[in-house]
């Protein structure tokens, strides 16, 4: 078939259906390891179109599995499932029905194109190997890739390669971009707790000030990555929150500063904690505070292997043509557990234009605005029916 016909006159409309689930999925949004209702619907749609179903693995991931042929290859494709803790803006009539919940990274939407393409494969497809679609919960922060790795994910269902797809926001709707190596970056959450010595506003020589001790530290952490990163590589350090006191003429007790930590690189992410650590220490002591510090680690720097990420961006320029793929696109530096998938099997990260630049699809993720492009689920489903096809070739 030549992809782009095939995607304009018959795909679009054998997937409309998806558009509509997309949306139920919109408006009962759950949280991680809350995934019951969507991993129920996944695991009856998978069961109606011959997949072997697997529920529970992490709680509430779900994996259909597709064998056909003799012994082919296996490919692995993730969708994440989880929602956010975000009360919704807006008056779409799929706007969330759950106060304080809401999809509003677009996980509904990558849930609605894997399920599309589970369709598309199960119908279309005749290939020598098996597909394994995993149906991922809780990667909002709660590791839902680390947990169903713990529970034999790769295990029970070995795969050659695997491939997961995130739509973003300000690229062109359907654009569709690939990054060799580091494409995400690692992300670590860290508590600073400053003890002093509380006392009267009015008689600070008899206290030892934590506020100062703190506002001095949030300077001076500015300089790390000014300061001791190679400026030809990223890292960002933010100071996200300070707590001290109550009241202007109270010098307080304590104070707590929370940091995010992030880095493209392990050996620059070793060299954040290690600078982080001397730092906050160093400082405390220069103001005759105490500090301890809760360093907890969060999701791996995502590499993308070279190989299989230039197999799927052949795949999608042939699928659309050149002009809506970018082989080398910018790497981000938010996080994504999919990074710990990649450190057991070779396999890519792909980003989806939701919208760009004026349009409602550029809405960041993470916005009480937000809402997934439904334009996608048609190329989105596509791009997936083409990968699977081209890897596991007779």
């Amino acid at each position: 078939m030549r992809e782009s016909n095939y995607l304009a006159h018959s795909l679009v409309q054998r997937v409309g259906d998806f558009i509509q689930i997309r949306r139920d999925i919109h408006a009962r949004p759950e949280l991680a390891f809350e995934e019951h209702q969507t991993a129920g619907l996944v695991a009856d749609k998978l069961n109606g179109w011959g997949y072997e179903v697997t529920t529970g693995l992490g709680g509430t991931g779900v994996v259909g599995t597709l064998r056909r042929g003799q012994q082919g290859k296996s490919i692995g494709l993730r969708a994440d499932m989880d929602a956010l803790p975000i009360l919704e803006l807006g008056s779409s009539p799929w706007k969330s029905q759950t106060a304080g919940v809401m999809h509003a990274c677009g996980h509904d939407g990558h849930t609605a194109m894997l399920l599309a393409a589970a369709k598309l494969i199960a119908e279309d497809l005749e290939f020598d190997g098996a597909v394994h679609l995993i149906f991922q919960p809780a990667e909002e922060g709660a590791g839902g890739a680390l947990k169903m790795m713990e529970d034999g994910l790769f295990d029970q269902f070995p795969c050659d390669a695997v491939f997961a797809m995130h739509n973003m926001p300000g690229v062109e709707a359907g654009r569709f971009e690939f990054r060799k190596g580091s494409a995400m970056a690692s992300s670590d959450n860290v508590t600073i707790t400053l003890n002093g010595r509380g006392g009267h506003g009015a008689f600070p020589h008899e206290a030892v000030d934590t506020v100062v001790a703190a506002s001095s530290i949030v300077m001076a952490l500015q300089t790390i990555v000014s300061r001791n990163v190679d400026p030809q590589k990223t890292a960002v350090v933010t100071v996200g929150a300070i707590h001290a006191g109550i009241a202007n003429n109270v010098i307080p007790q304590t104070a707590t500063l929370a940091l995010s930590i992030r880095a493209l690189d392990t050996e620059v992410r070793a060299l954040l904690k290690e600078r982080i650590l001397a730092l906050v220490k160093l400082q405390a002591e220069s103001y005759g505070v105490q500090a301890a510090i809760d360093w907890r680690e969060g999701y791996a720097v995502l590499a993308n292997t070279p190989d299989e990420t230039e197999f799927a961006t052949q795949v999608a320029t042939k699928l659309f043509g050149a002009d809506r793929v970018e082989p080398n696109g910018p790497a981000y530096t938010a996080s994504e557990d999919f990074a710990f998938m990649l450190q057991k099997v070779p396999g890519s990260y792909i980003f989806i234009g939701n919208g760009g630049p004026g349009t409602r699809g550029a809405c960041h993720v993470h916005n009480p605005g937000y809402d997934f492009n439904d334009e996608l689920i048609a190329p989105g489903a596509a791009f997936w029916l083409a990968l699977v096809g081209d890897y596991l070739k007779k």
